[in-house]
Parts: C-alpha cells; sequence; structure tokens
C-alpha cells in the first residue's frame, strides 16, 4: 500500500474563537455553511461533539443527481482548540483553531481518500472551509 500524504486546508476568520467554535459545530449552522459551491447542499447534520461521540452531514447535489453521507467518530475535541476525528472509511482528519487578535485561524488536515486527485480533493475542502469563513463573518450565525 503506497503512502499517501496527508492535505491540510487553512483559513482565518475575522471572529473570535468561541463564534467559530460554535458555528463550525451547530447543525443549523452546518447546513448553511457546509457546501463546495453553490449547486451543492447539506440538507440534514447531526453532531454528537465529544470524545467517542458521532458525527453526520448529508450532502447533496440540488439537482438530486449525487449525495452521500459524511460521517465520522470523534477521537478528540479539545474545546476551541481541536477536534479529530475518523472517518467512516478509517481515514482520519484534524482540525486546530487558534485565536490572535479576534481573529481564529482555522487549519485541517487529514487523509485523502484514493478515488479522486488529491488536488481535487485539496480544492473541496478549501472551498467548504472558505464557505465557513464567509458564513460564520456574515450576519447570519
Amino acid at each position: 500500500m503506497e503512502q499517501v500524504t496527508k492535505i491540510t486546508v487553512e483559513a482565518t476568520a475575522n471572529a473570535p474563537v468561541a463564534k467559530v467554535w460554535k458555528v463550525w459545530n451547530t447543525p443549523g449552522d452546518i447546513m448553511q455553511w457546509n457546501t463546495p459551491d453553490p449547486s451543492w447542499h447539506t440538507p440534514s447534520s447531526e453532531n454528537d461533539l465529544r470524545v467517542g461521540g458521532t458525527f453526520k452531514n448529508r450532502m447533496e447535489a440540488k439537482d438530486g443527481s449525487f449525495g452521500f453521507d459524511f460521517e465520522g467518530i470523534y477521537d478528540t475535541v479539545e474545546l476551541h482548540k481541536e477536534i479529530s476525528y475518523t472517518m467512516s472509511d478509517g481515514r482520519k482528519a484534524t482540525t486546530l483553531f487558534a485565536e490572535q487578535n479576534g481573529k481564529t485561524s482555522i487549519a485541517t488536515t487529514f487523509d485523502p481518500e484514493t478515488e479522486n486527485d488529491p488536488e481535487f480533493q485539496k480544492q473541496g475542502w478549501q472551498a467548504i472551509l472558505n464557505n465557513f469563513v464567509a458564513y460564520v463573518e456574515s450576519a447570519n450565525p
């Protein structure tokens, strides 16, 4: 089995870490920002944010052509600092949060899957992260 390089996506939100954390983990908010582009949506989200807890976000193309459940089990939950989880296919991901001067940097590192090009996966995860930043900085949350 070949060794696959982990992928990292990063962004900075102009918001304090407490707000970033809340919007990152609240199902009603996740359903608003968890999409790589406007042709997709997240019609349902479940989140039990604790070590051993599970999450499940249903992601679908708005035209109904494709959809999947993005789900996993939390391995680490450190308030306002770190969330690590194992996806349903065994891959791992870690998101780190760090606040400085009222802004919060967010960095997610994940094991890529083998079906799609790693650069395509990075672009998709980065697009979702950028969407999150736009949402958390908006007046909505």
